[in-house]
C-alpha cells in the first residue's frame, strides 16, 4: 500500500499560487493563517496576456459571453462596448441575494485561496492586479462576508462569490479584526483603492466553483482526522468491553484487502497490542460495531483518496466561462463552472462520515448496556454503593448521541440528485455542489459531537476498569483527561464536550498520528 500523502516541504510557510499545484493541505494552512500567499510571476504573465487577448477580441468586435452579450438565459441580448463595464458591475450587484449564515473566517479565507488558484491559471481574462488584490485581502485577513446559501453549483457559485467580487470594488461588508465593517471603510484604512473591474473581470471572480471547492477541501481535512480518531476510539472501546483483538489481525484483512479497511485494522491492532496486560477476550465474536469497525471506517478512508484527487483537480483547474486559450489566443465557451465532481465528492464523503457516526453511536450503546459491556456499571455510573441508584452516568449522553446519529444519516441524502431547472431554463441541469458541501459540514459537526461523547464514555469505562494504559489508547485517554475529568456524581457534561471538541478540531488530540489518506 502506498504511503499517505503529506504534502510538499513547506519552507518558510509561503505558498506560491500559480506555480506548482496546490494540495488540500496548502489551502487549509492558508485558510487558517498558518501560511501566507504570493502570486507566482508566471501567473502574473499568463493573467496579463489573457486579459490582453480579451481586450483585443472585444476591440475587434468578437462575440464574448458576458462582455458583448448579457448573461445566462439573456445571452441573446447584445451589449455594446460602451455598456460592457456597466454590465460587469451590475452582474455582481444583482447576485447580492445570498442568505443563511455567513461563512466563518477560515471558510471565507479558503474561498479566497480557491479563487486565486483558478485565476492564477491565466485563462479567465482577468488582470494580475485583481489576483494581487485577493492576495492582499488574504494576507491582511480582510474577509468578505459571504452568505452560504444561494448557489446551485453551476454557473459556479455566483451568488456567494459576488460578495468577494463586491469587496474588490469596495462594496458590501468584510470581517476585519474580529468586527464586521463596510468594505470601503476597511480598504481606505489599509490604503487600498477599490478596483475598477474590466468587462470580463466581475464574471471571472464569480463564475466558478470556488466556494463549494473551498468548503469541500476544509471538510476533507476534518473527515480524515475523524477517521483517525474513530480508529483509536474503536480500539479503546474494544479494550474497555473485553473485545477480541483477533478481529483486527492483518491476516484476516489481507484476505479482502481494501486499503482503508486494512489500515484501520492495523491501527486498532497496534493500539491494542501496545496496551499492557491485555486479558483473554470475553467472547469469541464481538458485535458488528466493534468487529466490523475497520470495514466501516475503512470505507471513509478509501473514499478520501478519490475525493482528494477530484477536489485538487478542481482546486487547480479553471472553473470559469468563457476561458482564454493562450496558445491559440482563442476564447472558448463551455461549462467548466459545473461543480459535479465537487458535489459527488461531498455526497460520497457525507455518506461515509454518517456511517462512522452511526458506528460510534452503536459502540457507545455497548459501553452503556450491562448485557454488552462485560461487567461495567449500567450507563457507566461512576458512583459506587447506596448512592449509585440516584445517579445516571451516560444515560442522557447516549440519547443525545443517538439523536445526532439520526440527523447525520438524514443529512447524508445525496444533494446532487436534487437538480433544479432555473434562470429561464438556461441552468436546466445543476449539481447542487454548494448544498452538498454545506450538508457535509453539518454531518461532520454531528459526527465529531458523537465521537466526543463516545470519547468521554470510553475514558470513563477505562477508568472504571482501572486498566494500565499505554500507546495510542493511553495517549488519547490522557489528552481527553487534560480537558475533561472523570464523571463521578451526575453533572452537566456539555462543557466537557465543548472543550473536547475544540481540542479535536484544532488537532490537539492528534498526538502525532500519521495521516490516513
Amino acid at each position: 500500500m502506498t504511503e499517505p500523502r503529506r504534502g510538499r516541504p513547506r519552507g518558510n510557510d509561503v505558498r506560491t499560487i500559480g506555480d506548482a499545484p496546490l494540495e488540500i493541505e496548502d489551502l487549509v494552512s492558508l485558510a487558517r493563517g498558518q501560511a501566507t500567499a504570493q502570486l507566482a510571476s508566471g501567473a502574473r504573465d499568463r493573467m496579463k496576456r489573457s486579459a490582453e487577448i480579451v481586450a483585443t477580441r472585444h476591440g475587434e468586435g468578437g462575440e464574448i459571453y458576458g462582455v458583448t452579450t448579457s448573461v445566462g438565459g439573456s445571452v441573446g441580448t447584445a451589449v455594446p462596448a460602451s455598456r460592457a463595464a456597466a454590465l460587469s458591475l451590475n452582474v455582481l450587484r444583482m447576485h447580492g441575494i445570498g442568505a443563511g449564515r455567513m461563512l466563518d473566517d477560515e471558510e471565507a479565507a479558503a474561498v479566497l485561496v480557491a479563487r486565486l488558484s483558478s485565476l492564477a491559471r491565466g485563462q479567465s481574462g482577468v488582470r494580475p492586479e485583481v489576483a494581487e488584490r485577493l492576495v492582499e485581502l488574504l494576507t491582511a485577513r480582510v474577509l468578505p462576508q459571504m452568505p452560504c446559501e444561494g448557489s446551485v453549483g453551476a454557473s459556479g457559485d455566483l451568488t456567494p462569490l459576488s460578495y468577494l467580487a463586491a469587496v474588490v470594488v469596495g462594496e458590501r461588508e468584510v470581517r476585519f479584526g474580529g468586527a464586521v465593517r463596510p468594505a470601503a471603510e476597511v480598504l481606505a484604512e489599509l490604503r487600498l483603492l477599490p478596483l475598477a473591474l474590466g468587462p470580463k473581470e466581475a464574471l471571472g471572480l464569480m463564475n466558478g466553483t470556488s466556494v463549494s471547492t473551498a468548503l469541500a477541501c476544509l471538510c476533507w481535512a476534518r473527515a480524515e482526522r475523524l477517521a483517525r480518531m474513530a480508529s483509536t476510539l474503536s480500539a479503546m472501546i474494544a479494550r474497555a468491553i473485553g473485545g477480541n483483538p483477533e478481529h483486527f489481525d492483518d491476516r484476516l484483512h489481507a484476505a479482502k484487502p481494501h486499503p482503508g479497511q486494512r489500515e484501520v485494522a492495523r491501527r486498532m491492532a497496534d493500539a491494542l497490542a501496545a496496551t499492557p496486560g491485555l486479558p483473554a477476550p470475553l467472547r469469541l465474536q464481538d458485535r458488528y460495531s466493534v468487529r466490523c469497525a475497520p470495514h466501516v471506517i475503512g470505507v471513509l478512508v478509501d473514499a478520501l483518496r478519490p475525493a482528494r484527487e477530484a477536489l485538487e483537480t478542481e482546486l487547480n483547474g479553471v472553473s470559469d466561462n468563457p476561458i482564454v486559450d493562450l496558445d491559440s489566443e482563442s476564447i472558448l465557451h463551455g461549462g467548466n463552472f459545473y461543480g459535479g465532481h465537487v458535489a459527488f465528492a461531498c455526497d460520497g464523503l457525507k455518506i461515509a462520515v454518517a456511517n462512522v457516526a452511526c458506528l460510534v453511536d452503536r459502540q457507545l450503546m455497548l459501553l452503556c448496556h450491562p448485557a454488552e459491556n462485560g461487567g461495567l456499571p449500567t450507563d457507566l455510573v461512576g458512583v459506587e454503593g447506596p448512592e449509585a441508584c440516584a445517579h445516571n452516568g451516560f444515560k442522557a449522553a447516549s440519547i443525545a448521541a443517538s439523536s445526532m446519529a439520526a440527523e447525520a444519516q438524514k443529512q447524508a441524502i445525496p444533494a446532487s440528485l436534487f437538480s433544479r431547472s432555473t434562470e429561464l431554463h438556461n441552468q436546466d441541469k445543476v449539481p447542487m455542489a454548494t448544498t452538498a458541501a454545506r450538508d457535509l459540514i453539518r454531518v461532520l459537526e454531528l459526527a465529531e459531537q458523537i465521537v466526543g461523547i463516545a470519547l468521554l464514555a470510553a475514558c470513563q469505562a477505562l477508568d472504571l476498569r482501572g486498566f494500565a494504559l499505554a500507546g495510542p489508547i493511553g495517549a488519547l485517554h490522557g489528552a481527553v483527561r487534560a480537558v475533561a475529568p472523570r464523571l463521578v456524581e451526575d453533572r452537566r457534561m456539555d462543557l466537557d464536550l465543548q472543550a473536547l471538541l475544540e481540542r479535536l478540531r484544532d488537532g490537539g488530540l492528534d498526538r502525532g498520528d500519521r495521516p490516513l489518506a
